[in-house]
Formats: C-alpha cells, sequence, structure tokens
C-alpha cells in the first residue's frame, strides 16, 4: 500500500506497528514487553529507542532493523531512527571497567612516524561504531579550530564510506600536478576525500592493502601546503585503516565521539584503548546527540540517555571534552552542505563545538608540553 506524504504520524500509530514486532526470542512484543522507550515525531521523522542488553545488542541488531523497516514503512513517515541502547543498573555502569595492570609491560620499540610537509599537527576524531555523527563532529570541529585562528585542513579517510563532499557541499574533482592532488576546498578547509574521485554510489570494494594504500597516497600525495591542523575524520571501528594511522602517522591525538548509551560507549572504549595501545595520546571524549530538542517547542529529551560519554570519560581517566544535542537543525545543515558552525556562527550548537575545539587546543598544548619535557627517545633498528 503507497505512504501518504499528507498523513499525520501519530505516536498511538508507531506503537501499534511496533507491537506486531516479536521481542527477544520470539517472546512477546516490543510494546508489552516495555523495551520501546518515548517516541518522539518532528515533521515526519520518527526516533525512538529499543532498550536490550549491552551483551546482546549485536545479536539484536535485527530487531533494531525490523523495527526501523515497519515504522519508515507508515504513512507519514519521511525518516526513523532507531538506536539500541542499555539501561544501567542502579549504582553502576552496564559493564564493568576493564582492570589494568599494576605495572605495564615495556612497550616494544616503534617504527619512526614520518609526518606530513607544512602540516604542524594532525589529530584524529574516532569512534567505536558507525551512526554516533563523527563525521559531523569532525567538519563542525574542522571549523571551530579554524574560527580560533588556525589554518585547517580535513581528511575523510572513511574510504568505504565517504561523507565529507555532502557534508561541506563541494562537487567536482581535484587537478593534479604529476602525482601530487590539490585538495578541494570549502568554507575555508582543505578538504580530500575518496568522495571526490569516485561517483557517490559507487562502491568500493577493496581488500584492506587497497584501502591502506588509498589512505596513504591521500595523506602524502596531496599538496596540504602550511596547516596549523589537519583533522582526519576515521572510518568507524578499529580495523586496519585506524592502526595504519595510528603507527605511522605522528598523531598529536585522537578526539572519541560516542552518543550516551551504554552500547555506543562500549565500542567508544574500544577505539580508545586502541589509541593507548599505540602511544596516540586521547584528546577526550564527545558525547554526541547528547538530547534531543524539539524544534518546535524546544523541550528536552533523553532518547538515547545523556551524560553517559562524561561518565566514561571520567571512569577511563581522560577528558570530556563537550556535549552536542540531537537538533534538527544540526541535521538539516549537515544534510544541506552547510555546516551549522559556518552557516549559524551564533548559535548555540556552533557555540558547543568552538568550545570543544577550545579544550582540544587545550589538550594539545598539554601533550606538546609533556613530551617537551621529556628526555629525547632513541630507537636502536
Amino acid at each position: 500500500m503507497p505512504k501518504s506524504p499528507n498523513e499525520t504520524i501519530t505516536k498511538e500509530t508507531v506503537f501499534a506497528a511496533l507491537s506486531k514486532i516479536k521481542g527477544p526470542d520470539m517472546k512477546g512484543d516490543l510494546i508489552s514487553l516495555g523495551l520501546v522507550s518515548d517516541v518522539f515525531i518532528s515533521d515526519g521523522k520518527v526516533i525512538f529507542s529499543i532498550n536490550v542488553p549491552a551483551e546482546r545488542a549485536q545479536e539484536l541488531e535485527p530487531l533494531r532493523k525490523a523495527a526501523e523497516i515497519t515504522v519508515s514503512e507508515l504513512a507519514g513517515v519521511t525518516k526513523t531512527i532507531v538506536a539500541l541502547t542499555a539501561e544501567r543498573k542502579q549504582g553502576g555502569a552496564a559493564s564493568p571497567a576493564p582492570a589494568r595492570p599494576a605495572a605495564a609491560a615495556p612497550n616494544p620499540p616503534q617504527p619512526e612516524k614520518v609526518g606530513i610537509p607544512g602540516v604542524k599537527a594532525i589529530i584524529s576524531v574516532a569512534s567505536g561504531k558507525g551512526g554516533v555523527g563523527k563525521s559531523t563532529t569532525s567538519v563542525n570541529l574542522a571549523l571551530a579550530l579554524q574560527k580560533l585562528g588556525n589554518k585547517v585542513g580535513i581528511l575523510d579517510a572513511d574510504i568505504y564510506g565517504p561523507s565529507l563532499p555532502r557534508l561541506l557541499g563541494i562537487t567536482g574533482k581535484p587537478t593534479a600536478n604529476g602525482r601530487i592532488l590539490t585538495p578541494m576546498e570549502g568554507y575555508g578547509l582543505k578538504v580530500m576525500s575518496m568522495g571526490f574521485l569516485v561517483e557517490e554510489d559507487t562502491p568500493m570494494i577493496w581488500r584492506g592493502p587497497m584501502v591502506i594504500s588509498a589512505l596513504t597516497q591521500m595523506l602524502n600525495e596531496v599538496d596540504w601546503g602550511e596547516l596549523d591542523i589537519l583533522v582526519v575524520d576515521m572510518p568507524p571501528g578499529t580495523g586496519d585503516a585506524q592502526l595504519t594511522m595510528a603507527q605511522k602517522v605522528p598523531l598529536a591525538g585522537a578526539v572519541i565521539v560516542s552518543t550516551p548509551q551504554d552500547i555506543a560507549l562500549i565500542d567508544a572504549r574500544k577505539g580508545l584503548n586502541m589509541f593507548r595501545k599505540v602511544n596516540v595520546p586521547i584528546l577526550g571524549i564527545v558525547e554526541n546527540m547528547s538530547t534531543f530538542i524539539c524544534p518546535k517547542c524546544g523541550e528536552q529529551s533523553d532518547i538515547f540517555g545523556h551524560g553517559g560519554a562524561k561518565d566514561e570519560a571520567k571512569r577511563m581517566g581522560v577528558p570530556f571534552l563537550g556535549a552536542v544535542p540531537l537538533h534538527m537543525d544540526i541535521r538539516k545543515t549537515s544534510d544541506g552542505g552547510t555546516p551549522i558552525v559556518a552557516s549559524a556562527p551564533d548559535s548555540d550548537h556552533a557555540k558547543a563545538y568552538l568550545a570543544i575545539a577550545e579544550r582540544v587546543l587545550e589538550r594539545m598544548n598539554a601533550e606538546k608540553n609533556m613530551q617537551g619535557s621529556e628526555a629525547p627517545k632513541i630507537i636502536m633498528e
């Protein structure tokens, strides 16, 4: 049955549809089991979460997908956002903190990391999982760092799912001088992405070595010029690309992006620990989609929880850089290629990114001073 775009979707209609979806282990349904959070609807967009045990998140992903498809097919729905989340037990976190050894074993000698000529500092923006708004955070962080007086570039290291061309509203292809590519530019940022080199709907069916080769070329065979900071928008997870960047590039630090829910934090913790193991400074954690702000009434609702990333930062002993809400303005400007820091610099959302950028700079300076106070390390090869 075709959907009617003029029909208004209601919470009752959403709950009725979700009541037809069996719960975990095919027992009951999502509504009778009380697994669905309150449902928020704005301009045809439906947002809700499903509470499941954190340890079963991967196993129950088909349940989330079924709920998303079911609601998306309802008349009047233009977009559906569904997340799996886990409620914290009273007095504790959803999962215990990993025990730290009393004395860390000495690290083996690391290969020498080679920087990029003209680029003073490289920072990575990473997440343990997809769908947490890492690329939107990367773009707005880069623009905020630029507003604070820095020459900034941004590299889209997500070979399989490049998003910077759309987020920055840039079209066209970079020119080449021999083997060296000239980066594209948007809002004063120098930008490079695989999205400039292939059509948007072209799948990148590449194995790991090809991805690493492409990433290395985009780092070293691009005329970045003189930059104070190069922001690298990393692909989600802890695979080959992340490990290559951490081991071969002299990163000034890593920014970890997570949403508040426990399931996202589990993956964020993995990413954070990966950078720690390869001696990359953790600049801090950003809590994205920290709270939902209704664009019509201004009411705040913690759909995906709130404060989880801040608590996690404290528990892991790393700085908390700040929180960014889930707001329609951020989504609209991102989809429209007009990032909110550039298009609405006086908005509260832009100010949130600016505050995060200020803390990132403070952490970079602190890490630089710490490294400067240490004796030079001699690596025997």
